[in-house]
């Protein structure tokens, strides 16, 4: 859609109203439960901002850890999908024993890394 405004305008003016608005004259359970929205809200704008990067690098390093060098989805949903059924491969081929040794246990080592890092960095703004 075009129309403003869009999903990120709408996630960082709720924020930014539980920031100024609801958090100041919350206390207890209530300022809590406002906090864990805020700190919510910021990984939602984390993700949205950063999902397209990650995808595109975890498309591309699982594909090089399989040898399928198949054009990247075009939508995102087809493109996650994609993903889920590459790490599904991967881990068919780490459960046979293909990952315990050798360059590609490394491959498959860095390619875990980076994606926690990438989740890491959604989760904690890293």
């Amino acid at each position: 859609m075009n129309d403003r405004p869009d999903a990120r305008e709408l996630l960082e003016a709720v924020r930014r109203f539980l920031e100024k608005d609801v958090l100041a004259g919350a206390r207890g359970a209530q300022r809590y439960q406002a906090r864990v929205a805020v700190h919510a809200l910021q990984m939602v704008e984390r993700e949205l901002g950063s999902e397209e990067r990650h995808l595109a690098a975890e498309w591309q390093r699982l594909g090089a850890l399989l040898g399928d060098d198949a054009e990247t989805p075009t939508e995102r949903a087809a493109l996650r999908e994609a993903i889920r059924e590459r790490s599904e491969a991967l881990v068919e081929k780490i459960r046979a024993g293909d990952a315990d040794t050798g360059a590609w246990r490394r491959e498959v080592i860095a390619h875990l890394r980076a994606t926690s890092d990438a989740k890491l960095e959604v989760a904690r703004g890293s």
